[in-house]
């Protein structure tokens, strides 16, 4: 029997338990969108621009551990998808793009919005430098195959995004439903492999003869579900943790054997380990720069002193930026169990680390106390440091918050306790600004149990404020806490402290005023409930309104522009580095030849 191609992928996507398409409509997607109005079980949420569309799947993905599917237009439509696409891509999210293309009989005859400047329908090619693999339908008999290969790439290995660009006559063909037969027998799930027994055993004997090891935990712990098998394996050799931004909540930032964040906007304890590891095991980790220091040797990790050993799903990163003894690709789920149990073979009583334990309970401690009073304060605009600490004491521990880009990701990450694995997104390798204020919507989708937030500042959330249009269609009860200092700060703080000058980086008149549209009002405008706080003292009484509101709610919060600590270095064009023994791009060593620790005598101004 012959069925249209549309129905048979909406078909396609029930079958797979896609619960929901990200979108925007266009003419050569409206077959598709006609066959999704059929749906009983896949439901189509519209958006005002791709970019938003794709952020929001993007946030979906990575609560479900499951694609995010993007239905978008023909130029201009693909065009817009690009940020979020490669923001997926940057950070390991499955997705799948469907995107709609001129017909195939109009190929090279310039139609509407053809893409054909270099080859003839070339629009897959917009795409194709991001994606993990780009089909474009020119048979519809293929389509079957072609769903079932991007749904598997895009969930397989190191996850990614994936496009399928389908020309807008191929939605309206009919073939034979037989055809999706094959669909019915392929399983949806690849399996990940375990590390090699030998493997195993050479990375146990490692960790267990190591004088001073630490464990560097990345996001693919998280994407993986490990969090239970590595504090088993910490806990049983009391090894610390140390993590990256992604990694956050992979071990509870309370548990008495997590050092903290790494990096630019680290932590100088998390450091003095780091740095001075004899074995380091990386795990679902790039060893990225700002979680790296830009790789500046004896700063954040160490290659002279260290043994790195890495695991990691992709080949691609082993070794990549530090040399290792031992690289394996495995699934980190399968390797730390396996680690584990070769470990208790050699060592079955384990080690015992006590008077680390105590070290870092007193740093921790020390770290608190050195924030309480910034973080009591009760000025106004508020600082950045109360806004924290009125949102923890006020949202369930399990609530799922949705970072931006400045003091609300480099700020959180470094002072903000996440103790549930997977209850904090940030957007890490591209750092896209409005990141939050989209991604919520697809994480709430995903998790509607969970209360969903966004920490995000008023330059992030000024990008597009078009997802509260969203919430308010869809009915998506979220928080926006918009963390308002007038300024793109992070940046602000930056050219201030090489040039002195803050040029290009805040929000004034022409008079020199400084400016904020009211950002509640605009939110209001969208139908959205929402306050503009007036002292400090109103931000929590606020913000327990707008949990118990059940509906979508912005708040506004004026903020101080106060720059987070940076214990780290970052080489910006070899200019920037807010450490006094680092010259040129590189840390001096003493008299000894030993590389010095990072001096923290220069500060990081406003």
């Amino acid at each position: 029997m012959k069925k249209l191609v549309a129905d048979l992928m909406v078909n396609y996507l029930e079958r797979r338990e896609v619960e929901y398409v990200f979108g925007l409509c266009g003419h050569t997607v409206i077959g598709f969108l006609d066959a999704l109005s059929r749906s009983k079980s896949v439901k189509y949420i519209s958006f005002r621009n791709e970019q938003i569309a794709t952020i929001a799947a993007d946030g979906y993905a990575r609560v479900k551990k499951k694609a995010g599917v993007v239905l978008c237009h023909v130029e201009p439509g693909i065009m817009n998808t690009v940020t979020g696409v490669a923001n997926a891509a940057a950070d390991s999210i499955p997705m799948v793009v469907i995107a709609g293309d001129v017909p195939r009989y109009y190929y090279g005859k310039h139609p509407h919005q053809e893409i054909n400047m270099h080859t003839d329908a070339s629009q897959y090619e917009v795409l194709k430098p991001i994606v993990k693999r780009a089909w474009r339908v020119d048979d519809p008999e293929a389509m079957p195959e072609i769903l079932d290969k991007a749904f598997r790439l895009a969930e397989s290995g190191r996850p990614g995004p994936v496009l399928v660009s389908v020309p807008m006559d191929v939605f309206s063909e009919k073939i034979d439903e037989e055809l999706f037969a094959r669909t019915y027998l392929d399983s949806h799930k690849t399996i990940k492999p375990g590390l090699a027994p030998s493997a195993a055993q050479a990375i146990a004997k490692k960790l267990v003869e190591a004088k001073n090891p630490v464990i560097h935990a990345g996001g693919g712990v998280l994407a993986a579900g490990a969090s239970k098998e590595l504090q088993d394996l910490v806990e049983f050799l009391d090894i610390p943790v140390s993590r990256t931004l992604m990694g956050q909540g992979c071990l509870s930032d309370t548990h008495p054997l997590m050092l903290g964040q790494t990096g630019f906007w680290g932590l100088e304890f998390t450091h003095r380990f780091t740095a001075n590891a004899d074995v380091l095991l990386g795990l679902g980790t790039r060893f990225a720069e700002a979680d790296s220091s830009s790789w500046y040797p004896g700063v954040t990790f160490d290659m002279s002193k260290t043994e790195f050993i890495q695991i990691d799903i992709d080949p691609a990163e082993i070794g990549r930026n530090y040399p290792v003894s031992i690289g394996a690709v495995a699934d980190l789920k399968e390797a730390l169990a396996q680690i584990l149990e070769e470990v208790k073979k050699i060592c079955p009583e384990g080690i015992k680390r006590p008077e680390l334990r105590e070290m870092i309970k007193k740093n921790r401690e020390q770290f608190k106390e050195s924030n309480r009073a910034i973080a009591e304060d009760g000025r106004f605009p508020m600082t950045p440091q109360r806004i924290l600490k009125d949102v923890k004491e006020t949202i369930p521990e399990d609530a799922l918050i949705f970072t931006d880009v400045g003091w609300n990701k480099n700020g959180v990450a470094q002072q903000f306790d996440i103790t549930v694995p997977g209850s904090i997104h940030h957007s890490s390798g591209f750092a896209t600004m409005g990141f939050g204020a989209s991604a919520l919507l697809g994480g709430k989708l995903a998790a509607p149990d969970k209360v969903v937030l966004t920490l995000v500042g008023d330059g992030g959330f000024g990008i597009n404020p078009s997802p509260l249009a969203t919430a308010v269609e869809q009915g998506i009860p979220v928080i926006w806490i918009v963390m308002n200092n007038s300024a793109f700060g992070t940046i602000a703080g930056l050219e201030y402290s090489n040039y002195q000058t803050k040029f290009g980086t805040v929000f004034t008149t022409p008079d020199g005023e400084k400016y904020s549209p009211n950002w509640a009002e605009v939110a209001k405008g969208y139908g959205v409930d929402a306050i503009r706080i007036e002292s400090a003292d109103e931000f929590k009484p606020a913000l327990e309104k707008a949990l118990a509101s059940k509906k979508p709610f912005l708040l506004d919060v004026p903020m101080e522009n106060i720059a987070v600590p940076t214990p780290g270095c970052w080489n910006i064009n070899d200019i920037y580095t807010p450490k006094a023994n680092v010259v040129n791009g590189k840390v001096r060593k003493n008299e000894k030849g030993e590389y010095e620790a990072p001096n923290h005598s220069a500060s990081h101004k406003n």
